[in-house]
């Protein structure tokens, strides 16, 4: 328990063998740790943890235990968490380059980036973020961007275990406001870019642009290297968060790490890197304006550590694409489709400008928004679609415990702010794809938006699956076959 502050209430000295925060996953000999969460309360399950073999509890109240059962009290459970959890896996951070990368969009590409280049350059990394945490071919699946600190802590010590050299991890704003990566080590911290999301949450973007710059905050007790895109509003804000070691990336004048003559097309982007005295090419399969940025972020990174630009550029040429990210679906037709993840107003607006400027033929877009989150961003999606694409098709994405067409109800007002916007609304998301796909002329591009590698649909309490590529797929087969 050494670095939290705490009142010893009852109970004998324990030796913990693990540390759990939701009583069913509590073994023999656990501390138990009462979170208080947004549905419920850590501290109504004192009991089922100590049924599940809890001897030691860590709460923030009084809870009424037997006497056998050592019971501490802290200020704060989700602070003393993280501390707890680095304490018992033996802070295996320190033991490895740590990368925390934060930013509304393009972490989990970023990320994949570093990974692939840190591999060319030979060392074992392990990544953790949307897609899952993954160190050799082992994988996991935490359901969140950032997970709780005892299952980043466990995994940290995974990769020290199997003699990995960096870990690559997204880190969201609600892992920094809520804790869950205090007391991370980080060598290096990325930030993309921030723009609107999760303001159901955050309440404002100064409060949301406040959790963010925590994680450059933390370089300062670890004097790790910031590296900040120089085009993004925010950038004065976590450069000023930062220590004295900064990289910059963008494509204007004033970044450290520049691209120029930035060339994209359906198959794939070109462009030139400049930094001090150096000038390269990179050629990626990664499409549009956003994955060049994506790039710049990886490049910045692996130019910092000192990786070479011939390896810097055969990672990113070799590089096969992120799942859920402008991934094409190709059954032979003679149009393009593509699923995205793009779910934010910045998202979206990135994404189609793309689709854009790579069809001179129609731009279909398949979107909608998520239920139970920010709604400010709903008309503003809805705008967003209307001025970019041809034609727009509203439906469900993950409407959780709100009705789909009250959510879409908010969504409508943006596309009729723009005139002569064509659009139609279709509930179903099933239906919705099979009418984009149906409705498709030759070279005409459809964008599927919102769930990318996403396999379910959140509908009422209740997980459905559902993959926008797989449907999409059976639409195309099926179209083939009439």
């Amino acid at each position: 328990m050494q670095g939290i502050e705490y009142q010893w209430v009852q109970g004998p000295d324990q030796d913990i063998q693990g540390i759990s925060y939701d009583s069913r996953r509590t073994g023999k000999d656990f501390l138990f740790v009462c979170i208080p969460g947004f549905k419920t309360d850590g501290h109504q399950y004192v009991e089922q943890a100590v049924a599940n073999g809890a001897t030691m509890i860590l709460a923030q109240h009084r809870v009424e235990l037997p006497e056998t059962v050592t019971i501490l009290i802290t200020g704060n459970t989700r602070q003393a968490l993280a501390v707890a959890a680095a304490n018992f896996y033996g802070h295996p951070s320190r033991k490895i380059h740590t990368v925390g990368i934060t930013g509304t969009n393009g972490k989990t590409t970023t990320s994949h980036i570093i990974q692939a280049i840190l591999e060319k350059w030979g060392k074992k990394t392990g990544i953790m973020g949307t897609l899952y945490a993954r160190i050799d071919d082992k994988i996991k699946d935490y359901g969140r961007t950032t997970p709780e600190a005892p299952d980043i802590q466990a995994f940290l010590a995974d990769v020290a275990k199997y003699n990995g050299d960096y870990m690559v991890m997204e880190v969201s704003s609600h892992a920094l406001d809520l804790h869950r990566v205090d007391e991370i080590h980080f060598t290096s911290a990325v930030f993309t870019n921030l723009t609107q999301d999760h303001l159901d949450y955050h309440q404002s973007m100064e409060a949301y642009r406040a959790c963010k710059v925590k994680l450059f905050e933390q370089l300062n007790l670890t004097g790790g290297t910031g590296i900040l895109n120089r085009d993004d509003p925010a950038y004065p804000f976590f450069r000023d968060a930062c220590p004295a070691a900064v990289i910059s990336y963008g494509l204007h004048e004033d970044a450290d790490v520049q691209a120029l003559d930035v060339q994209t097309t359906v198959e794939g982007t070109h462009f030139n890197v400049v930094y001090q005295d150096l000038q390269f090419p990179i050629q990626t399969p990664l499409i549009g304006l956003f994955s060049v940025y994506n790039a710049l972020a990886a490049i910045a990174f692996a130019l910092q550590e000192g990786i070479e630009p011939p390896l810097i550029q055969r990672a990113l040429q070799e590089m096969k694409g992120v799942p859920g990210r402008f991934e094409q679906v190709d059954c032979g037709q003679d149009f393009t489709v593509v699923v995205d993840y793009a779910h934010t107003p910045d998202g979206l607006k990135n994404i189609l400008k793309t689709g854009r400027d790579l069809t001179e033929n129609r731009l279909i877009t398949v979107f909608g928004c998520g239920g139970d989150r920010d709604r400010s961003k709903r008309p503003r999606m809805g705008e967003i679609a209307a001025r970019y694409s041809d034609f727009s098709i509203v439906t469900s994405d993950n409407p959780r415990t709100e009705a789909p067409d009250k959510i879409i109800d908010d969504i409508v007002p943006g596309l009729e702010k723009v005139p002569g916007s064509r659009y139609t609304v279709v509930l179903d998301r099933r239906e919705a794809i099979h009418m984009a796909i149906t409705m498709a002329r030759p070279g005409d591009l459809i964008i599927i938006a919102g769930k990318g590698h996403e396999s379910y649909q959140l509908i009422n309490e209740q997980i459905i699956p559902f993959d926008d590529r797989k449907v999409a797929a059976e639409c195309l087969k099926g179209l083939k076959q009439e």
